[in-house]
C-alpha cells in the first residue's frame, strides 16, 4: 500500500508547509494551517497523459492575429454594465456574497431570461426540486435551461462533454470534490484543483462559467487566494438582508473596468433591476429637517445622488460615540477635526451618527461637503434647502479640494430638478454656467460653505 502523503495548508493563502506553523510565513496570519491529504490516485497519471497531447509552441507577438472582441450580451443590463459589456468566451467568473443575499437567484434569473442559448445549470447545494421551485416563483420559462444536481467532479466534467452547453454556472465550487484528491469538499486542496479543472475546461472549449463562492467570516471568498488570481472576474453581491436593495461590484475584471456597479431590487419575484439608483439613494419627504444633505456620487461611469443623514447630539456618557453606517469611519473623524480646528465648532464633547440612506456604501471622496454640510446642519438644527447638492472633497487645512467628472454630476442633478449645486471653486475649469440650467456655487473654504448655507 502507497504511503498516504500529508501536507498543511494556509486556509487564508493557501501556502502549503511539511509541517504545522502557528503563523503563516506568507500572509503572517495566525492559527490557519489545517493537515490535509494531498495523495492522488492513479487516475491523476490518466489525466497528465490526456492533457500532454496537445502542446502549444511559442509564437511571436507580431504573428499572433487580434480577433475582434466577442461579448456575449445578457439579458441583465446591469450585470453587462458591471462585466464591461457582457461575458467574455472562455471566461471564468467567481460569484461571492454572504448567504442568503441572492447569488442563486440572479444567476438562475439570468439563466432563464437568456434566449437562444444553453445553460447548464450545475447545484451541488439544492436538489432540483428547489431549484424548479425558484424558477417558478421567478415566473419564466426557459427550454434551453438544463439543471444538474452533482457534487463529483469527474462527473460533471462527463456532463459537460455531453451537454454542449454555452453557458455553465456552478454553485457552488466549495462542494464540489474530485477523487483524485483525498481530502474532503471545501478544502484548500480539493477548491484548487477543482477551479483549475474548470478554468482548463473553460479555457479549451471557450465556453463562459460561473463559479459561485462562499465567503468567510471576515467578508473574502472562502478557500486559496489563489482561486481570484485565477478567475478572470471577481463579482461581490453586497447588500443588507434587511434591506431589499443588493449591490453587484466587481473586484477584478481583466475585460473591463472594476469601478463599475449594478442596484438590484430584492423582490418576490426575483431581482428587479434599478436602472436610476437616485430613485432609492433619496427619500421621500413631506418636511424639511435638519442633518440631511446631498452628495453627488459617481461610481464607475453612473452618476447618482446619495443622501447624507447625520445626527448629532450631546454625549450622554464621558467618551463621545462616532459611528458611520456606508462611510469610511476614519474619514469621517477626519472631517470632524477638521470642522473642530479650522472652523471652531466644538464637535469633540458631541455624538456624531451618520448614516447613508438605501444601505449603500460609497468610498468617493466628493461626498465630504455634503457629510461637513449635515454634520454642520444637525449641530446648529437647521434644515439644508433640499434643492441643493454637493460634489466636493474636503482637505486637511479646510479647503474645498476638486473632484472628477464634475460635468456629469452636474447634468445627474440637474437632471433630478435641483436648483444649486455646491463644488470646488478649482472645478470650474471648461464649466459655464450657461451650459446648465442649475446655478453654480464655487466655493474654496468651508467658512463660506457655513455662510451661504446658515448665513
Amino acid at each position: 500500500m502507497a504511503k498516504i502523503k500529508k501536507a498543511f495548508f494556509c486556509q487564508n493563502c493557501g501556502a502549503q508547509s511539511p509541517k504545522w506553523e502557528g503563523k503563516c510565513s506568507s500572509c503572517g496570519e495566525w492559527n490557519t494551517y489545517v493537515e490535509e491529504i494531498i495523495e492522488k490516485s492513479s487516475d491523476a497519471n490518466v489525466s497528465s497523459a490526456r492533457s500532454s497531447k496537445v502542446r502549444s509552441k511559442p509564437k511571436a507577438i507580431n504573428t499572433i492575429e487580434q480577433n475582434a472582441e466577442i461579448r456575449y450580451r445578457t439579458s441583465d443590463h446591469e450585470l453587462n454594465r458591471v462585466l464591461g459589456g457582457g461575458i467574455v468566451p472562455g471566461s471564468l467568473l467567481l460569484f461571492g456574497g454572504e448567504p442568503g443575499i441572492g447569488k442563486s437567484t440572479l444567476l438562475l434569473q439570468m439563466a432563464l431570461k437568456w434566449s437562444g442559448i444553453k445553460v447548464l445549470y450545475i447545484s451541488g447545494e439544492e436538489s432540483e426540486q428547489q431549484i424548479k421551485m425558484r424558477a417558478e416563483r421567478i415566473g419564466i420559462n426557459n427550454d434551453q435551461c438544463f439543471l444538474l444536481s452533482e457534487t463529483s467532479l469527474q462527473h460533471i466534467l462527463q456532463h459537460l462533454e455531453e451537454a454542449d452547453a454555452d453557458l455553465i454556472v456552478v454553485d457552488s465550487i466549495q462542494t464540489l470534490h474530485s477523487s483524485l484528491i483525498e481530502s474532503s469538499a471545501g478544502s484548500i486542496s480539493q477548491i484548487r484543483e477543482c477551479s483549475g479543472e474548470l478554468m482548463r475546461f473553460a479555457k479549451e472549449t471557450n465556453t463562459p462559467v460561473f463559479l459561485i463562492g462562499h465567503i468567510n467570516k471576515e467578508g473574502n471568498i472562502a478557500g486559496p487566494k489563489v482561486l481570484e488570481h485565477m478567475v478572470d472576474v471577481v463579482l461581490q453581491f453586497e447588500g443588507d438582508r434587511n434591506h431589499m436593495y443588493r449591490i453587484l461590484r466587481s473586484s477584478k475584471n481583466r475585460f473591463g473596468p472594476t469601478n463599475e456597479l449594478g442596484i438590484y431590487e430584492m423582490q418576490g419575484d426575483g431581482l428587479r433591476e434599478v436602472p436610476n439608483p437616485s430613485e432609492i439613494l433619496l427619500s421621500n419627504r413631506d418636511e424639511q429637517l435638519s442633518g440631511s444633505a446631498i452628495a453627488s456620487s459617481l461610481e464607475g461611469l453612473r452618476p447618482m445622488l446619495i443622501e447624507i443623514q447625520s445626527l448629532v447630539s450631546s454625549a450622554a456618557y464621558g467618551t463621545p460615540q462616532r459611528s458611520a453606517t456606508g462611510f469610511d469611519l476614519r474619514r469621517l473623524n477626519m472631517l470632524l477635526a477638521v470642522l473642530e480646528k479650522r472652523c471652531g465648532f466644538r464637535l469633540a464633547t458631541k455624538d456624531v451618527f451618520l448614516n447613508l440612506a438605501g444601505g449603500i456604501r460609497v468610498e468617493d471622496p466628493a461626498l465630504d461637503l455634503a457629510v461637513v454640510s449635515s454634520i454642520l446642519s444637525s449641530s446648529e438644527d437647521i434644515p439644508i434647502n433640499p434643492k441643493i447638492c454637493f460634489a466636493a472633497e474636503v482637505g486637511l487645512s479646510g479647503e474645498i479640494r476638486p473632484v472628477s467628472k464634475i460635468d456629469q454630476r452636474i447634468q445627474e442633478a440637474q437632471k433630478l430638478g435641483f436648483e444649486q449645486i455646491f463644488l470646488s471653486k478649482y472645478n470650474l475649469k471648461g464649466i459655464k454656467q450657461a451650459d446648465f440650467n442649475i446655478e453654480i456655487f464655487p466655493l474654496g473654504k468651508i467658512e463660506e460653505v457655513f455662510n451661504q448655507l446658515f448665513g
